[in-house]
């Protein structure tokens, strides 16, 4: 039997967490099977081309009915009166590490060069699904920003909430600045529903599923996640124990 790169790695990892349950609750522990995340990381990018590209798909290989992953509707006053006036007062904040702040709203999102593409979401809970996203790409967004050479992430904020506060997620700048991570305003050429995140959401095609945050609002360049939430750089990294580096 060939095993695959994700296979190969994911193994190791599999062999190390079996029966850890109950180890896994002391930190110690806890630092020491991070520290196997980061080696995950690392070996899966040695073995891999940075700019590697998530396969494409044709039109016709589009699922027919794209499944919501996570919330289908943040529910909360704030969200129901940007959706009641067709998102036209939302504005995604970038801020942080950044030169020039910006809070763009989807017509300035429609300005920057566009970048349509179908690919595979990829869900933790074992579905996928196959859509077509466009959006202008991250990169691009923070180019216009002007990210400051101390920012190392990319967090993001967003209209839902998980435990009384807004979910959060992030990426490294290598996966903000690849070129099939975009700010998805549009999925198969209609614009983003509710269920599956309007009225923005990012696509980051090269990890699973619930890295690609829905219901943006703003994403915040950072030096370090120490201090966001628990430190792991997302809500189920933080709750759930789920990796960081999602990657697929």
């Amino acid at each position: 039997m060939i095993l695959g790169r994700r296979g190969l790695i994911a193994g190791g990892a599999a062999t190390l967490l079996a029966g850890c349950d109950k180890v896994i609750e002391h930190p110690g522990a806890r630092r020491i099977l991070f520290m196997g995340e980061d080696m995950h990381r690392g070996l899966q990018r040695a073995l891999v081309n940075r700019n590697a590209l998530a396969p494409e798909y044709a039109p016709e290989e589009r699922s027919p009915f794209f499944r919501p992953n996570g919330t289908r509707d943040p529910g909360t006053a704030d969200y129901a009166a940007l959706r009641t006036g067709r998102f036209a007062d939302w504005r995604l904040r970038i801020d942080g590490l950044v030169a020039r702040p910006l809070a763009l709203s989807l017509r300035d999102l429609g300005a920057f060069p566009q970048r349509a593409q179908i690919t595979r979401h990829d869900c933790v809970e074992g579905w996928s699904a196959i859509g077509k996203w466009q959006g202008p790409k991250l990169g691009d967004v923070l180019k216009a920003a002007g990210v400051r050479e101390a920012a190392r992430y990319i967090v993001f904020s967003c209209a839902d909430y998980y435990g009384g506060a807004p979910y959060y997620e992030s990426v490294d700048l290598v996966d903000a600045f690849h070129p099939q991570t975009i700010l998805a305003w549009a999925l198969n050429d209609r614009f983003l529903p509710v269920m599956n995140g309007a009225p923005c959401r990012l696509r980051v095609e090269r990890q699973l599923g619930y890295k690609h945050a829905k219901y943006l609002m703003r994403a915040t360049a950072v030096a370090s996640l120490a201090g966001i939430g628990n430190g792991r750089g997302g809500y189920w990294e933080d709750n759930v124990d789920y990796d960081w580096y999602a990657g697929i």
